[in-house]
């Protein structure tokens, strides 16, 4: 999804700067990016029930990367120097976030809703802050603290379906499981490519990751295949498909890396939140999935959270030349 841009962007957010654009087209490209984004969490689901998850992974992860590759020609001499230089680490990053995460994502999506999927995986940046103050030691407040703890409840919420039986009983739901487990090894790949500091462009990066996320996957497809799992295409699966590879997949990272272009990647960073809104709506209108209380209220958990967490951030320091 177009949250592994985010990633990206928002470890070389110092590198970044904002251009000449309108600020509305900036704003209008993130928010294309999360309306796509949240249109691939519905259409996956349509795609996993003819195509298994990990042969998805891997086919989109490289065709993605296939499509973007004739955009990303003037960084060909600087890719090829940064694998030359640094391929371990970016193969190692690429396969978490673009292989395992997606992989483990698309397997969700198997036992749970859009909506459910959309929510709680929206918590990743928020997670991701508040792992980067006991790993990278960036600053957190008291405030952040209490908003990674109001959010996590509103996963709680999600994953029990609202029932305090449930919740007594341990009886989370199995899809919402593999969410977190999702959730935490996203987090990782976030704090990996933060502690990297690749010198390297969003979009011809996220070509690399991507290539080495598919091939990730590959051994889990290969096993699927021996496993008697086979593409079962009808012409419903095949354009599904066909489109999480080209508007919700290359077209995607194009809006959010034209996005951050324009508005630089603290900004365009905070419309990440809007796919939970775009993925519940589109599992509402292509699935016919039904938004329960337990969505609304672990929703709003998380949103108090996020608040808590992104607006009430301790000010860095300033350094002596500031």
């Amino acid at each position: 999804m177009a949250i592994h841009f985010w990633a990206v962007a928002e470890a070389a957010a110092e590198k970044r700067h904002i251009s000449a654009h309108s600020e509305a087209v900036g704003y209008a490209a993130g928010i294309m990016t999360w309306v796509l984004a949240g249109s691939v969490l519905a259409v996956t689901k349509i795609v996993i029930t003819e195509l298994p998850p990990w042969m998805y992974c891997s086919a989109r992860a490289v065709l993605s990367a296939l499509i973007l590759l004739p955009l990303v020609t003037a960084h060909y001499h600087e890719m090829i120097a940064f694998l030359r230089k640094r391929w371990p680490e970016a193969a190692f990053i690429g396969a978490i976030g673009l292989g395992l995460v997606q992989g483990t994502l698309f397997t969700a999506l198997s036992y749970a809703s859009a909506a459910s999927v959309g929510i709680v995986f929206a918590t990743v940046p928020m997670l991701t802050m508040v792992a980067a103050h006991f790993v990278l030691d960036e600053r957190m407040n008291a405030w952040q603290a209490l908003g990674a703890l109001v959010a996590f409840a509103g996963i709680v919420v999600i994953a029990v379906r609202g029932s305090m039986t449930q919740l007594l009983g341990l009886q989370i739901e199995f899809g919402d499981i593999i969410t977190l487990g999702a959730v935490v090894m996203f987090t990782g790949y976030s704090i990996l490519l933060k502690r990297a500091k690749f010198e390297l462009a969003p979009l011809p990066l996220i070509v690399i990751l991507m290539m080495a996320g598919g091939l990730a996957a590959l051994p889990f497809a290969l096993f699927e295949v021996s496993n008697g799992y086979r593409a079962d295409f009808t012409l419903k699966g095949s354009l599904a498909f066909l489109y999480t590879i080209t508007i919700g997949g290359a077209l995607m990272y194009i809006c959010y890396n034209w996005c951050i272009e324009v508005l630089g990647a603290a900004r365009a960073g905070l419309l990440v939140y809007t796919q939970m809104i775009f993925a519940t709506f589109f599992g509402w209108l292509i699935l016919g999935e039904q938004v329960e209380w337990y969505h609304y209220a672990g929703a709003g958990l998380i949103i108090i959270g996020i608040v808590l967490v992104t607006l009430l951030r301790p000010k860095q320091a300033r350094s002596p030349a500031e």
